[in-house]
């Protein structure tokens, strides 16, 4: 069987066990963001997937509906005045990104893979890293996530936009890169296994030492990852 195959089997179990898991905290979570936010329970957004095809990223409505035209536009920072109450819990543990084993199950996303992004956050992107991206499914988790899962909590002690998508995305983009020249069906499980592990230990260096051959960041964006203060 071949391993996009043998990935896909996976990302449907996977994805099916844990929307029935899940029912419990959706039914908390759905009527909380009813009442306290602006009466919207999800929030989806067109990303470019495998073979530059459109789809409809799905989120549970974690900020205003207006914030992409507000101040920072479509990056977000610890403590940003634009996120909801219960959105600010639901983006701290992840929970708003569950919507995603939908996006999972109908085939548009796996369950690692290169994270979608708006198009403003792939222009930063080369043509060489967006052919190799676009080669494979985008991921609800996948090692940029999980490099940069702390991301928020950082941009809000070294917020430039210029250093974001001049230093971080490049960066990004190579982790990237090496995501889609090294899968296999062993890294898919580290990725996972990884994405669970960072959850509760954010300030690890896990990653770098579990997956060899990993990219090294420059020691601007070191010093950007791994923030003392943080």
């Amino acid at each position: 069987m071949k391993g996009c195959d043998c990935q896909r089997i996976f990302d449907c179990f996977f994805s099916f066990i844990a929307l029935i898991l899940l029912v419990p905290i959706f039914i908390i979570v759905i009527p909380l963001l009813f009442f306290t936010g602006e009466n919207k329970i999800f929030y989806s957004q067109f990303r470019i997937g495998k073979n530059k095809k459109k789809f409809r990223l799905l989120k549970f409505a974690t900020m205003l509906e207006k914030s992409s035209s507000m101040k920072n536009g479509t990056l977000t920072v610890k403590g940003d005045s634009r996120i909801l109450p219960v959105g600010k819990i639901l983006r701290k543990t992840k929970i708003n990104e569950l919507p995603q084993l939908i996006n999972v199950l109908k085939g548009e996303m796996s369950v690692i893979g290169p994270r979608p992004l708006t198009n403003e956050a792939l222009n930063s992107y080369s043509k060489d890293v967006k052919k190799i991206i676009f080669s494979v499914k985008p991921g609800l988790s996948g090692v940029g996530s999980i490099i940069f899962r702390n991301e928020e909590d950082l941009l809000s002690r070294n917020f430039s936009r210029n250093f974001f998508y001049k230093q971080i995305m490049p960066f990004k983009g190579e982790l990237e890169v090496w995501f889609v020249k090294n899968q296999s069906i062993m890294l898919y499980f580290k990725l996972i296994f990884l994405t669970i592990f960072v959850l509760f230990n954010a300030k690890t260096k896990l990653p770098f030492k579990l997956l060899k051959g990993l990219p090294s960041p420059n020691i601007d964006t070191k010093n950007f990852l791994f923030d003392k203060s943080n």
